[in-house]
């Protein structure tokens, strides 16, 4: 109706057999009123509604999204990401999707929220009441003989760094991991560097890694995938990971000095492979270019954080599944 408007309504309609010129003009006028109603009614109700589900409860629900109209607010809802300008159908009773997880966009990008009710139906119109979830965070809490280290991250965060593990050039490198990853991410440490600073390197990259692997949970709608290269100067460095649940690391750094500052640059790799272990995560580390220790380092921290962020970002498509054409991904 709201596609022909009112005028073409009413040129549509015949005239009435037997009736004199004026009843016709009468009941055009009255024809075109109505129509004319009609197609104002129509055009709010469409500017009005994000998501309309038809038949809610126990049939079918046709969800239809109006794009361009993402600009009030934030957590849009529906059954149906609100990236997708379409129509699309979901079978079920709504019983069956309270608690179920998805994920929906808005300015502020993709989040992952659950199914908490359904609002009131109005006209035979309904949508799901959705609310977020909290933030994926890990913690742990590692002691041995050597170090006391506790970790915590935020995947969800904004690139705050509170790290001291009695290494200052660590605590730089994860700052890095922080700030380029948009990671919150927590780590103190004390450990026996009066000897020198390997265990105290390896259990804080175990602790990490651990705690990554506690931040992912079940890994549900992430992109699992991250490859990104990162340039400092002269130095280029290509990163690649796989949140695949198989640990292994392939590194291919070729640091020119032994030593930057007091860091052993021998343990850059020992920490990678630390945290690699028990996240299972596949790591590959590549040097492309660079002459500078530092540079060569400082941007493989930061190649690392851009590729963990795309792999643990959410993929709006996925709309919550595993990544994995085997149904799961698992540390174990």
């Amino acid at each position: 109706m709201a596609a022909m408007g009112a005028s073409s309504f009413v040129k549509a309609t015949p005239p009435c057999a037997g009736s004199s010129t004026q009843g016709n003009r009468a009941l055009r006028g009255l024809l075109a009123l109505q129509a004319a109603k009609l197609v104002v009614a129509g055009e709010t109700e469409l500017r009005r509604s994000r998501l309309a589900v038809a038949s809610a409860v126990g049939r079918t629900r046709t969800i239809l999204e109006r794009e361009g109209d993402a600009e009030e607010g934030d957590g849009e809802v529906g059954a149906c990401c609100p990236l997708y300008s379409s129509l699309r159908e979901v079978s079920g009773p709504f019983a069956s999707r309270l608690g179920e997880r998805r994920l929906t966009t808005s300015r502020h990008g993709v989040r992952r929220v659950v199914v908490r009710g359904s609002t009131a139906t109005t006209n035979g119109v309904a949508a799901d009441v959705v609310e977020g979830e909290s933030a994926r965070v890990g913690s742990v809490s590692r002691e041995t003989k050597e170090t006391s280290v506790e970790v915590t991250i935020n995947l969800d965060g904004t690139g705050i760094c509170d790290c001291d593990t009695g290494i200052p050039f660590l605590d730089h490198m994860l700052d890095q991991l922080a700030s380029h990853g948009l990671f919150d991410v927590r780590v103190k440490a004390k450990g026996d560097t009066h000897i020198d600073d390997h265990h105290t390197n390896e259990d804080v990259g175990l602790a990490m890694g651990t705690a990554l692997l506690k931040a992912l949970g079940d890994r549900k709608g992430i992109r699992r995938f991250g490859d990104f290269s990162a340039p400092l100067d002269e130095a280029l460095v290509h990163v690649v990971l796989d949140l695949s649940g198989r640990p292994y690391l392939g590194y291919d750094l070729e640091i020119p000095t032994d030593r930057v500052g007091n860091y052993d640059t021998q343990l850059v790799e020992h920490f990678f492979q630390s945290m690699a272990n028990t996240s299972g995560m596949t790591l590959h580390i590549r040097q492309l270019a660079g002459k500078n220790s530092h540079h060569i380092i400082e941007a493989t921290f930061k190649a690392f954080a851009r590729a963990l962020r795309q792999a643990t970002e959410y993929d709006a498509r996925r709309l919550g599944t595993i990544p994995s054409s085997k149904g799961v991904l698992s540390r174990a």
